[in-house]
């Protein structure tokens, strides 16, 4: 199996971002898996574009794309996506888009193509603080798990928390939830090898 995963570069006031440095750790394969990694820019326009020509590129078996969620402190992998964009702020190329259709003839939400209880029970069968989400946000990790839905290939798009190095917090990040937080689990539970284990087991179970 060929799995392309990807994440997000930095936004914001953020140099930094989990998803990336998640994604741009694993390795060229897992428990017999071939994974391709790939970083998409944070941009409306973009993040749809390059997501396409990857997937015509490499043309897995399967897909997972992994961003960060600042208001959270468990790993969520999101059973839905809605079609809308709505920035509460701009993105890498200063768009802003507020209650704009992603596909306009679209339905209002899409499902993940794979299983998101399924890798959620996974996930916190592992010890791992997992919730299943049906909220992507509106930003573009949003934008970007409705069009991976709306793809042939199956799959699945995971929040991560928006760790730091050296424990600082996140400038940006709660895009996802505004008023912030999962009860899982303290986001200081976390560091970058155990989000790392995370995905990496997520790529295992496909």
């Amino acid at each position: 199996m060929h799995i392309l995963v990807t994440g997000f570069e930095p936004f914001g006031n953020d140099n930094f971002n989990a998803s990336s440095a998640v994604v741009s750790a694993l390795p060229a394969s897992i428990a017999g898996r071939r994974l391709t990694t790939a970083i998409l820019p944070v941009s409306f326009h973009r993040s749809g574009e390059a997501l396409s020509a990857l997937l015509a590129e490499h043309r897995p078996d399967a897909l997972i794309c992994v961003g960060e969620a600042g208001g959270r402190a468990a790993v969520t992998p999101e059973a839905r996506a809605a079609n809308e964009d709505d920035a509460r702020i701009p993105d890498n190329d200063g768009a802003r888009p507020r209650g704009a259709a992603i596909i306009s003839d679209g339905p209002l939400s899409l499902p993940s193509s794979l299983d998101a209880q399924r890798i959620t029970a996974l996930l916190a069968a592992a010890g791992f603080a997992a919730q299943v989400s049906r909220n992507a946000g509106r930003f573009v990790c949003n934008h970007v798990a409705y069009l991976a839905y709306a793809q042939p290939v199956p799959a699945l798009f995971i929040h991560v928390p928006a760790l730091r190095p050296g424990g600082t917090e996140a400038g940006v990040g709660r895009e996802t939830d505004l008023r912030a937080a999962s009860t899982a689990a303290p986001a200081s539970a976390w560091d970058m090898e155990q989000l790392l284990a995370a995905v990496e087991l997520v790529a295992a179970s496909l």
